[in-house]
């Protein structure tokens, strides 16, 4: 595209970066779903084997890949970033291959439950082609979720079975994939853009039908496999215990933490937000006011709510490009295809709030995605502006589209393939505090909403830690982690709806070290951050905060245990 103008010099490639390349078109071959995701074409009628066969087939391209680049020596400083972030990605990927969390993998927003669906929100709907596309991919729905179902079969005979709250909460996702009305399978080859595209007596539409009712129906079979086979042989336990623990956290954060340390921080940081929340809440509402008063006053104020989802998705909208137009050529400096980000409401009912990268040529841009809950009707924007910043500029949008713009410097894999959670969820939360220090949340029930966010993301490293390796509670909730006291901690720290804080409650407890590495990683971008400070003033430099996000950034998401030496801090 005639946009995508380099950020600065062209670097000349590299033999790590042709291994890099490589291993990317190797990883999008082998799993369809992830070329859609990162926007790599030619994959789009394809799904993945999710077969125990196709993990060992991922794993043997990791092994692979690692043993070619252990052979080869870096160029220039950015092969150095690539070796030690694709090393440390490679390991990981295996360690949890060998420990078979591939195959089990089961919980109710991030399995391949999930992402088999999910994938259609992302393809193309323009033409005839991408919708002969998109009945090729639905047809293939069911061999994928057959291949899903030997290899959760093949964890459970080795005892590796998900808790019984996941397998019903995902049987639940899975009937409601099979409905014919209540799915967002069947609603996809009913939708306007398949109507304005193909119109009534399109040959095509009676083929999309008929997919969409075989992949509707192999999610019923995956339903009954879940409710009539796994279910019996779940463990009632939620917890996962310290080994297991250990290794997504690892995953999640891109460094090894000190779990207890952690923990007493997260503790530390929940009362330090609570606080702060305490004193905003005397401004809002008036002496003596509690946060739960602070928080009716914002409620009952029309000119903070939003009463329908079109209405959401606007204002959604407007202030992603307000803050994109407001921060570009002040604080950052935002390529111009990356200055567009599409806001839509997702096609699923669950309640998260999610981002998609762009495609790699940009002709399908960013975008911020929220999946309202069937019914829910009424929005706050106090609550959700910093949400917005957190997925729009200058979180995750900026973060990822500035480092698939930036093909100049970066390979393939640094540009679109490598993710660490704690590197990008803890930026998007380092995001919306930067927010705040820039300004943007001045409004007392705007910085509140921040603040919100905070004691959740704070909250969940308690949780999260707390509850898998059964470290002692607060003495106001027992001393002890059950499920009621767990539950009634997240309740009391999380100001969303009941439904809201059951799905964020099951979320945590079936997808072990994710939620920590927010916060966690936020602690670690401030320190990093700090740290180049500190090595600034000790050359009797200024520092300059405004590079140190450009040079952060150019980066692309590496494991948070070298973000530091890549940036020189």
């Amino acid at each position: 595209m005639s946009t995508l103008h380099p950020s600065g010099p062209t670097r000349t490639p590299t033999p790590v970066d042709a291994v890099a390349d490589a291993h990317v078109a190797s990883l999008t071959r082998l799993d369809p779903l992830d070329a859609t995701a990162l926007g790599v074409p030619g994959h789009e009628r394809e799904m993945p084997d999710l077969s125990p066969d196709g993990h060992a087939a991922r794993a043997e391209e990791r092994r692979s890949t690692l043993l070619a680049l252990e052979a080869l020596a870096p160029a220039d400083d950015a092969d150095t970033v690539t070796l030690a972030a694709m090393r440390f990605a490679l390991r990981d990927d295996l360690d949890l291959h060998e420990a078979g969390e591939d195959e089990r993998k089961l919980n109710n927003i991030a399995s391949p439950a999930q992402r088999v669906a999910e994938v259609f929100d992302l393809m193309a709907t323009d033409s005839e082609q991408a919708w002969d596309d998109v009945a090729a991919r639905l047809r293939g729905v069911r061999g994928a979720l057959a291949g899903y179902t030997a290899s959760l079969r093949h964890a459970a005979e080795r005892g590796h079975v998900a808790a019984v709250r996941q397998v019903r909460a995902v049987v639940e996702q899975a009937r409601r994939l099979a409905d014919a009305e209540e799915s967002a399978l069947a609603r996809l080859v009913r939708s306007p853009e398949a109507e304005a595209v193909l119109g009534a007596e399109h040959p095509l539409r009676a083929d999309l039908e008929r997919a969409s009712a075989d992949a509707r129906a192999a999610y019923a079979d995956l339903a009954t496999f879940l409710a009539e086979e796994l279910a019996p042989r779940a463990p009632e336990a939620d917890p996962v215990g310290r080994d297991r623990y250990a290794l997504w956290s690892r995953h999640w954060v891109g460094a090894t933490l000190d779990l207890e340390e952690t923990y007493a921080w997260g503790l530390e940081e929940l009362a330090r937000v609570q606080a702060e929340q305490t004193a905003l809440a005397a401004e809002i509402a008036g002496p003596g006011a509690t946060v739960e008063e602070a928080v009716a006053v914002l409620d009952a104020d029309p000119a903070r709510t939003l009463t329908d989802v079109d209405a959401l998705r606007t204002w959604m909208q407007r202030t992603s490009d307000a803050a994109i137009e407001a921060l570009d050529g002040t604080h950052f400096d935002i390529p111009a295809p990356v200055r567009v980000l599409e806001c839509r409401i997702a096609p699923s009912a669950t309640g998260a709030i999610y981002y998609t990268g762009p495609s790699d040529d940009f002709s399908r841009p960013g975008r911020m995605w929220w999946s309202v809950p069937a019914g829910e009707t009424t929005f706050h924007t106090w609550r959700e502006l910093t949400t917005v910043y957190h997925e729009g500029v200058p979180g995750h949008h900026l973060q990822i589209a500035q480092a698939v713009h930036e093909r100049a410097t970066l390979n393939q894999w640094r540009r679109l393939a490598s993710w660490t959670s704690g590197h990008g969820e803890g930026w998007a939360l380092y995001a919306e505090r930067l927010m705040a220090d820039l300004g943007f949340l001045d409004d007392p029930g705007d910085r509140l909403g921040m603040l919100d966010g905070q004691r959740l993301r704070a909250a969940r490293v308690v949780f999260d830690l707390g509850v898998h390796l059964g470290l002692p509670a607060p003495a106001e909730y027992g001393g002890v982690w059950t499920p009621d006291s767990a539950y009634r901690f997240l309740d009391e720290n999380v100001n969303m709806s009941d439904a809201f804080v059951r799905f964020e409650y099951t979320r945590y407890l079936g997808w072990p070290g994710q939620a920590p590495s927010y916060k966690v990683g936020q602690r670690l971008w401030e320190q990093t951050r700090d740290a180049a400070r500190r090595a600034a003033a000790e050359r009797g430099q200024a520092f300059d905060l405004r590079d140190f996000h450009a040079r952060a950034l150019r980066l692309g998401s590496v494991p948070l245990e070298i973000l530091p030496s890549s940036l020189g801090a």
